[in-house]
């Protein structure tokens, strides 16, 4: 029951060290022992290692007979029993610290909480001084998925805080993952005796009362319980004492939700740093100074998850021909891994079975397919599709995964560790076989892309709000619920996306590119809209969809001015756009070239070349009654005005494309309408400033950062705060300007980098007064 080795202290054993010497001076082994006197092998051992206080004279007698003792030894040996059991309250401290606990590493601040609240449990002053006025047992309980060294942390808090619980600390393994684990009664039984409470006090109080036995027992003492592997709420309450000044440190995979008053704990995995100084301790710092950044990979090749790390160290600790690198690459292979992370009886995998197979069969085959979801972590609605429930079932079984400590839950999104994935994903193959885990991956990305067109078209011109026939999993009601779950599955999708590229699905690559066009305004500093449209782009000219393969090529070069930041890129571009359009007889698309030429030129300060492009595209869009387009390139132009300082003309240009808006009316998408709106208000405050008319132009300004808060456009509040610091500053206000710059740096991610550094520079320049 407890694990690992135990001693007594404050008492000299005497017992058992007699036992031991009559025993071995006849040559007997403990099993010799046994048969002669009946007494168990393990009541021996446990007696001669003083596991247990000295039995009762029948017991005594018993082994005397045994071992054939003479009168004088017989003496002696009860004389031995007599003494240690005159001392039933002596101290007592089981403690176990099993082999590897001497290089424990991390976990400062857990433990650093667990010392404050057994000082809160113990009282102040000394050690040994009396507990605070009022105070109740400490409970705390340690949650975590199976490898991440939950018994560790606990013997080492045990070692740590002994100390400060001198009446005992006792370590029990509560075998939660077998699959009869021990129940509350029997652990208070071995509590009890190890205690010395007397046998026939035991008996008289009867399975009834041994529960009052044990709250006695620990009323006036201060010990330490550590409860390791705890299976559920069921075993481990009644073990937790409801009076005195004990700490109950309590570990289980589970989360345990329903025990009540408890102080609560969960671990993660441990940082890199630590990851590699514990992988370095184990097979020496020359070692992992040569080959460190083999060691780093190794380290994140095992999810830094503890049990994992010491697998790898054990392994390399006793392959000392090994390089670094060769296990490195071992683990490199996905499929090898887990058989990889093996050292003798120790196995990743098996501490990933033991939690499995207590799961219910549908919280087992969510667990199977949630490794088929490409990114780090998943929403309800994609267990839902994984499941083929509805939502509330699928929420139901997601609670039962995390109170298992197989997912984590961050925000309304969970998380599945790497290791653990790679578990999942052998179980889905060993039990639903390779056509069905495929089956399942791709009915999973079928999913993310007929989702990711729903909601991008939310933005798109001629499509908006899903119709009333939609049925999805996913809320779709809004654009801001769209744009929210377009950001938060952009790896799955884009995984799904290119999943269909490879499989040559190219209309279904055309169609989820094109309907995530003006979407990608909303999220421009994503990173990877050049591969998608670039992949639709390929996939339009493998369809032989001229028209579309010009389309997407614009796109490409929207891509390169905007989020890339490489406006010469774009042109070649942007000219290879035009020619495929010009062939496809697309009036619409070559006007659109001559758009992205003109923004090109413009950002690459040529406001000739981009004044000549933004006229042409403007009657292309004319002749073609594009109304977006001539919306677009009239901005353009306005844009080139204001960058020639021509404030005059620029006002009055921004003031008649807002004109050209209004009069569009309905036929502007309302996204479209609403990112113009902002670019003309930006524009018409700046034109004021460069006019010296400096309250019309910071109120404009300050109204467009307000907009684009509220619209949650980041990238755009970041650009329109630098333009509103600069109107400030040369208003001559710089104690404003400062704020604004603050706002700006300060903002949430998918803020624009490039506008951030603008801002920062700026600060500096106002602080050396310039």
């Amino acid at each position: 029951m407890t694990k690992g080795a135990a001693r007594v202290n404050g008492g000299t054993q005497e017992f058992g060290t007699l036992l031991r010497r009559f025993r071995t001076d006849r040559l007997l082994t403990i099993q010799g022992l046994a048969q002669a006197s009946g007494v168990s092998v393990r009541g021996i051992g446990d007696l001669e290692r003083g596991r247990r206080a000295a039995p009762q004279r029948r017991t005594v007698a018993a082994l005397a007979a045994g071992l054939g003792l003479d009168a004088d030894e017989c003496d002696r040996l009860f004389a031995a029993a007599r003494e240690d059991r005159s001392r039933p309250s002596a101290p007592l401290s089981v403690r176990t610290f099993p082999r590897g606990i001497e290089d424990f590493v991390g976990r400062r601040y857990e433990l650093l909480t667990l010392a404050g609240l057994a000082a809160e449990a113990a009282g102040p002053g000394s050690p040994a001084g009396p507990a605070r006025a009022g105070a109740g047992p400490t409970v705390v309980a340690v949650s975590a998925p199976p490898g991440m060294g939950k018994t560790a942390l606990a013997l080492q808090a045990a070692r740590v805080l002994a100390d400060r619980f001198p009446d005992g600390q006792m370590v029990l393994d509560l075998r939660g993952t077998d699959e009869d684990p021990p129940p509350a009664t029997e652990i208070m039984l071995h509590v009890l005796k190890a205690f010395h409470v007397a046998d026939t006090e035991i008996v008289e109080a009867g399975a009834t009362g041994q529960a009052g036995l044990y709250e006695k027992l620990l009323l006036d003492r201060r010990c330490l319980l550590i409860l390791d592997n705890a299976r559920d709420e069921a075993q481990v309450a009644p073990l937790l004492p409801r009076r005195g000044r004990s700490m109950c440190l309590v570990t289980s995979r589970k989360v345990l939700t329903a025990l009540e008053g408890v102080h609560r704990m969960s671990l993660r995995e441990l940082s890199p740093q630590e990851a590699i100084t514990f992988l370095g301790g184990m097979i020496g710092e020359e070692r992992a100074r040569r080959e460190a950044s083999a060691l780093s990979e190794v380290a994140s090749r095992c999810g830094y998850l503890p049990l994992a790390l010491r697998i790898a160290g054990s392994r390399l600790a006793t392959r000392t021909g090994w390089t670094v690198r060769r296990l490195a690459d071992r683990l490199a292979v996905d499929k090898r891994r887990l058989d990889v992370l093996v050292a003798g009886d120790r196995k990743v995998s098996t501490a990933f079975d033991l939690s499995y197979q207590q799961l219910t069969p549908d919280a087992a085959t969510l667990f199977r397919r949630l490794s088929a979801v490409p990114g780090p972590d998943a929403g309800a609605a994609c267990a839902a599709h994984l499941l083929g429930r509805d939502l509330p079932s699928a929420e139901d079984v997601l609670e039962e995964l995390v109170e298992a400590g197989l997912l984590d839950i961050i925000g309304d999104r969970f998380r599945m560790h790497d290791l653990l994935r790679l578990y999942a994903h052998s179980r889905l193959e060993a039990e639903e076989g390779e056509d069905g885990a495929e089956a399942v991956r791709t009915g999973l990305y079928r999913w993310l892309l007929d989702t990711t067109v729903v909601a991008g078209r939310w933005f798109e011109p001629g499509h908006g709000a899903p119709s009333p026939s939609y049925q999805g999993l996913v809320d779709l009601s809004s654009t801001a619920l769209s744009r929210q779950w377009l950001r938060s599955q952009g790896i799955n999708w884009l995984a799904a996306l290119r999943a269909a590229a490879d499989a040559g699905d190219h209309a279904v690559v055309v169609e989820v590119a094109e309907s995530l066009h003006w979407f990608s305004d909303q999220w421009i500093f994503w990173g990877h809209w050049p591969e998608v449209f670039r992949m639709a782009a390929d996939s339009a000219e493998t369809l032989g969809d001229d028209a579309a393969r010009a389309r997407h090529l614009n796109y490409c070069a929207w891509t390169l001015i905007v989020c890339e930041r490489r406006p010469a890129d774009s042109l070649p571009i942007s000219t290879e756009a035009h020619a495929v359009a010009t062939r496809a007889a697309d009036v619409a698309q070559q006007a659109w070239a001559h758009f992205y030429r003109g923004w090109a030129y413009r950002n690459l300060n040529q406001l000739v070349r981009g004044t000549e492009h933004f006229g042409r595209a403007a009657a292309l869009f004319a002749s073609a009654g594009d109304v977006h387009g001539s919306l677009q390139a009239r901005h353009g132009q306005s844009h080139i005005l204001l960058l020639r300082k021509d404030a005059a003309a620029a006002l009055t240009s921004f003031e008649e494309t807002l004109v050209f808006l209004e009069a569009a009316g309905a036929a502007v998408e309302p996204h479209i309408a609403a990112a113009t709106r902002i670019g003309v208000a930006s524009g018409v405050g700046r034109s004021l400033a460069l006019l010296g008319r400096w309250e019309e132009a910071i109120a404009r300004m300050r109204a467009v950062v307000r907009h684009c808060a509220e619209r949650g456009d980041t990238a755009a509040e970041s650009r329109h705060l630098v333009h509103l610091a600069e109107v400030l500053i040369a208003a001559g206000r710089g104690d404003e300007a400062r704020e604004a710059l603050h706002a700006c740096v300060t903002l949430a991610p998918g803020a624009d980098p490039q506008r951030i550094a603008d801002a920062r520079a700026l600060l500096l320049r106002l602080r050396d007064g310039q």
